[in-house]
């Protein structure tokens, strides 16, 4: 990489770690930065996985206040998570790299649909919410299977656990959103070890994400609510638009 491709991939981590921490998806910020210096869909992946890492602990220990008195929630959720991150991460490195190439756009215009609409999932999840006993049962399941997701590829995991536990789960938003950063960062962490064992890894990029993403974290915990939500949403489906046309191209 060049010093500038450096400094995009670094910035690109900020991004993606305040993303995440507020709202999810700093993915389709970070994949693309990738792809634009480069790397080929599957070591992008890879490394951003592991990358993102560092700024989802960061963004977890900004939000302990929120987390506190869930630690039965954790450990309900929390295997479930671990368990898909397995699954997704065996199934990116045993499908055929082409199969990634024609999956992940699907994915990627998935979560811009879901970043679009999700003002309206929003209301929609406020509507519904419970009041009184959690749906812990389907609530495992589903949590299982975005960890899948997240393993696999992981835009936008964030904001489909919000979605999920928003509905399935009568608590404070901001609390439901430091129980999000666990999970999510935790699939990451899974998924990223198991890279690390088998996977080829671009350790340039990831030192840049990590650093960038740590950032990110503590910024996106302590500022990150402040910040306009329709214009962050404008600029990550512009970035996924991005993405899903050097995917295709």
């Amino acid at each position: 990489m060049t010093l500038l491709e450096a400094l995009l991939v670094g910035l690109a981590g900020v991004a993606a770690g305040t993303i995440n921490v507020v709202v999810g998806s700093g993915t389709l910020i970070t994949f693309p930065a990738l792809l634009a210096v480069g790397y080929s869909p599957v070591v992008a992946n890879v490394s951003n996985s592991l990358g993102l890492v560092p700024g989802s602990v960061a963004g977890a220990i900004g939000y302990r206040r929120e987390l506190s008195g869930q630690r039965a929630r954790v450990s309900r959720l929390l295997p479930a998570s671990v368990l898909g991150a397995i699954t997704g991460a065996i199934l990116l490195l045993a499908l055929p790299p082409a199969a990634f190439k024609a999956i992940v756009p699907v994915f990627i215009i998935a979560a811009i649909v879901v970043i679009a609409l999700q003002p309206r999932v929003s209301r929609w999840v406020m509507r519904h919410r419970p009041h009184g006993a959690e749906h812990t049962r389907w609530l495992v399941v589903v949590v299982f299977a975005t960890g899948i997701y997240g393993g696999y590829f992981g835009a936008a995991q964030g904001i489909l656990l919000m979605a999920i536990m928003g509905v399935a789960i009568p608590d404070d938003l901001q609390r439901l959103n430091g129980l999000k950063n666990v999970l999510a960062g935790a699939v990451n962490l899974v998924a990223g070890l198991i890279f690390v064992a088998i996977a080829d890894i671009a350790w340039g990029p990831v030192a840049l994400i990590a650093a960038g993403s740590t950032i990110g974290g503590v910024l996106g915990a302590r500022y990150g609510r402040r910040l306009s939500s329709p214009a962050l949403r404008a600029v990550i489906v512009a970035v996924g638009l991005f993405a899903v046309v050097r995917l295709i191209v």
